[in-house]
């Protein structure tokens, strides 16, 4: 813009030196105020030409700003709003993490509460375990249980008292043979603790001894109290409530397991005791259908009479409907002979010739 000035103010004065050699008969004076004249004139219309530009580059300048403030407000606008989305989905992953974190520590309490309720059912069993009372009731219950689930309340009955005054803790009722089988609930968990228990080699050995003498005394107690020769069956039923102990017994005292089947006592788990119920049920049924079989003949034997009583009265329904079809038959015929008599009769009346009738009455006569 001041190069722009210069070059104006150079070019009026050479215009002016210019004008003032060929006006040589002006004054200098004259020259001179009629150059500053022309020169305040320029300088003028440089002020406003120069003014004009600046108003222009002003408003370049703003619209420019504008422009540069709406691409701003536009890509802050977007950026706002991607930072609003990513905020609103943090949040609602936050949310959800959250709301999947309490259910998982819901259910972690749930499972701690479960846990510290079976510690309890845990140190309870313990203790009723350690008592041999509570433990034989434990036992006697279990029993109870697997019994009645299975068979007919006729097929049993608990706490029985037998002829030697001992009393049994169950006995099912089977006909003859085997007849009365008595289940024994009890048994000495003291000895099997004791194995489960020791610590050494010495301690186990010991624990073996007294669990191997412990069982073999109740086998015999089973076998001299619950085998009575005309009133129970030849065998008897040690009921062990615990797999453990059963799967210990056949893996590592094969002796006490035989000694028990010489005694007759078989040894059953609540496993096998099932099985062996299941069998007895099936004994049972096959045992009332024999029943049942006998009933079954007898009527069938009054059913055979039944039915020859009903061929007989058939026969002779038979008969008296053949008779009735011979008289139906007779009837017939006399019908017949009579309408063709009052047919003849009919003639007769109709004066028909006397040899018609000579002729029809030695058909009747031959009839």
């Amino acid at each position: 813009m001041i190069a722009g000035v210069a070059l104006l103010l150079i070019g009026n004065l050479c215009y002016m030196i210019i004008r003032s050699k060929a006006l040589k008969s002006d004054s200098f004076a004259d020259i001179l105020l009629r150059g500053q004249a022309e020169l305040a004139g320029r300088l003028s219309q440089l002020s406003d030409l120069n003014r004009q530009e600046q108003n222009r580059i002003t408003d370049a300048i703003n619209e420019q700003k504008l422009a540069v403030l709406k691409i701003m407000d536009e890509k802050l606008l977007a950026v706002t709003k991607s930072v609003g989305e990513g905020l609103q989905q943090s949040t609602t992953k936050t949310t959800e993490t959250l709301h999947d974190l309490r259910e998982r520590l819901a259910k972690i309490d749930v499972a701690q509460q479960k846990i510290s309720s079976l510690s309890e059912q845990v140190v309870s069993l313990q203790e009723v375990l350690s008592n041999k009372q509570a433990r034989g009731a434990f036992g006697e219950i279990q029993l109870n249980d697997l019994v009645t689930s299975i068979l007919p309340p006729s097929a049993y009955e608990f706490q029985v008292v037998m002829s030697n005054q001992k009393r049994a803790d169950c006995v099912l009722k089977l006909p003859n043979p085997p007849g009365t089988i008595v289940i024994d609930a009890k048994f000495p968990l003291e000895s099997y603790q004791a194995l489960r228990n020791a610590q050494n080699e010495r301690e186990k050995v010991e624990a073996e001894r007294f669990f191997r003498a412990s069982v073999l005394k109740h086998i015999k107690d089973i076998s001299e109290k619950y085998i009575i020769a005309g009133e129970t069956a030849e065998s008897a039923l040690m009921f062990l409530p615990s797999e453990a102990i059963y799967a210990e017994l056949h893996a590592n005292f094969r002796d006490v397991v035989e000694a028990s089947y010489r005694s007759k006592v078989w040894i059953v788990s609540p496993t096998t005791l099932m099985a062996t119920l299941n069998t007895v049920r099936a004994i049972l049924k096959d045992a009332s259908m024999r029943e049942q079989a006998g009933v079954i003949q007898k009527e069938v034997g009054i059913l055979v009479e039944d039915i020859s009583r009903l061929d007989d009265r058939i026969e002779n329904l038979s008969k008296h409907f053949d008779m009735a079809a011979r008289d139906i038959n007779d009837i017939k015929v006399s019908s017949g002979k009579i309408s063709k008599r009052i047919k003849k009769i009919e003639d007769f009346e109709l004066g028909e010739p006397d040899h018609t009738l000579a002729i029809e009455h030695k058909m009747a006569e031959n009839e």
